[in-house]
């Protein structure tokens, strides 16, 4: 089964692309979290950030960084937000990476992560774990 960003890529269904090459496709989000809000992904299809070839993200990442500054310009603001949302959990709803271009504007009502705090001894322990697997990977 296709997911439906294969089937806009596809043109089976419409979507407002303000970018396009032979590798990778970038349109409005129709549900956006401030108005310019712009998906950009691969028109191969791979699930997430992790399946997804450092080819292909590295690729992603310098045609994002054009997008954004002519998302930006367009939009008066110097300011946005960079997404990527990986599996259900970090609420990824469509199972082909994307990511989010989010224009920021003062005043827009969006808030930011909130924030938790370390217990005594717990930064250390993450940071060693985490370098660990580092090595694994």
């Amino acid at each position: 089964m296709e997911c439906i960003f294969c089937k806009i890529i596809k043109g089976e269904i419409p979507c407002q692309k303000v970018y396009e090459d032979s590798a990778f496709i970038a349109f409005l989000d129709i549900a956006p979290i401030n108005h310019g809000h712009i998906l950009v992904l691969p028109k191969k299809h791979f699930i997430n950030f992790f399946e997804t070839p450092e080819n292909v993200l590295a690729d992603l990442i310098k045609i994002s960084k054009k997008i954004a500054k002519a998302m930006c310009e367009t939009l008066n603001t110097d300011s946005f937000n960079l997404g990527v949302n990986t599996n259900k959990t970090a609420g990824q709803l469509v199972p082909h990476l994307h990511f989010h271009l989010i224009p920021r504007f003062s005043g827009d009502g969006l808030k930011h992560w909130s924030r938790k705090e370390y217990k005594k001894g717990e930064i250390e322990e993450y940071g060693e774990r985490i370098m660990r697997e580092i090595e694994n990977v």
